[in-house]
């Protein structure tokens, strides 16, 4: 597996492993915590170093796992977690980027890690009620004390950005980034390379859809997905255009859909690293191979010609995703 900058002095394997699926997002009975370790085990043998989490993802139960599963490889990889967003009790997500609260989010992440220094601490969303100068100026205090390594973000705005990184650097980005999610490529992306930022994709393969392995009668009633207007039975079945356009490129190579889109996704940019998630050992070897394979640029051509994702999401389908912006293709 090989290496990727995210700015310098901090490397990791050129993609990673997304964790809060194996907790978080698809309903309890798709969890299956041993199988999971079993994921992340394999992961660490195939030379993947970075693992993404979050307190909130559970919540507090994949930070457990992960913390569980890593005690014995902890000299081996990077931890990133992310901090900033509350669960309420009638299960919706709150934003709290008040300084005591992150303060006290970053004790009880080292604890359920079983880590001294979290690698990559992130701030999952910007909150408005808190003036952000404050609340990253609480986050570099943590970076300064040895309790955290290097800060991340996710979900803000390219002025935000701005503003954070002259601040306290800013180590990585975090943000959708798929073949059928590229909005991110037309301002996020560039200032990160601009600005020598590392960029975590998060769900390169589509939350699944683009390996082609999923229908919508796959999906139960407690998964998140179904708030996805991606994921209506009409988007799916029109969304197919896509996964075949994959495919097809995928036979030139004697590739599956889901490594093309793992391939596109790195063939973005030498500072982005895929981070696609799963729960299934047999599917993260397959992952993993992704990153032997080189796209041509007429591959790449025939992959931005494809279609538009239909089910472009909305502000109030956003919120009630968790995510802050639309992630239709450009």
């Amino acid at each position: 597996m090989r290496t990727t900058n995210l700015t310098d002095g901090f490397s990791v394997s050129a993609i990673g492993l997304g964790c809060s699926s194996m907790s978080h997002g698809y309903g309890p009975t798709e969890r299956d915590d041993e199988e999971s370790v079993r994921v992340i085990h394999r992961a660490v043998s195939y030379g993947i170093d970075i693992f993404d989490t979050a307190d909130v993802y559970g919540p507090f139960t994949n930070e457990l796992l992960l913390g569980r599963a890593l005690r014995s490889h902890r000299d081996d990889v990077t931890i990133a977690t992310k901090c900033g967003l509350v669960v309420m009790p009638d299960g919706k997500f709150h934003r709290n980027g008040r300084p005591d609260h992150l303060r006290a989010a970053c004790e009880g992440s080292l604890q359920r890690l079983q880590v001294d220094v979290i690698d990559l601490y992130q701030l999952h969303r910007v909150d408005p009620a808190v003036p952000l100068v404050e609340t990253w100026g609480a986050l570099g205090e943590l970076v300064t004390e040895g309790k955290v390594r290097a800060l991340g973000i996710s979900h803000a705005t390219c002025d935000e950005l701005e503003l954070l990184h002259s601040v306290f650097p800013i180590t990585a980005v975090q943000y959708e980034l798929s073949v059928w999610a590229t909005a991110n490529r037309e301002d996020v992306l560039p200032w990160s390379q601009k600005n020598n930022v590392g960029f975590l994709a998060f769900a390169p393969l589509g939350r699944g859809y683009l390996s082609g392995r999923i229908d919508h009668s796959a999906i139960g009633t407690e998964d998140s997905r179904n708030r996805d207007p991606r994921f209506r039975p009409e988007a799916m079945n029109a969304n197919h255009a896509i996964v075949e356009g994959l495919r097809r490129v995928g036979d030139r190579h004697g590739a599956t859909p889901a490594q093309v889109a793992i391939a596109w996704t790195l063939a973005q940019g030498d500072n982005v690293v895929p981070i696609p998630g799963t729960r299934k050992l047999h599917w993260l070897g397959d992952n993993a191979a992704a990153v032997d394979l080189h796209l041509t640029p007429e591959d790449l051509r025939d992959i931005d010609d494809l279609p538009p994702a239909v089910g472009e999401m909305s502000w109030d389908h956003i919120r009630a995703a968790g995510a802050d912006r639309p992630t239709r293709r450009a």
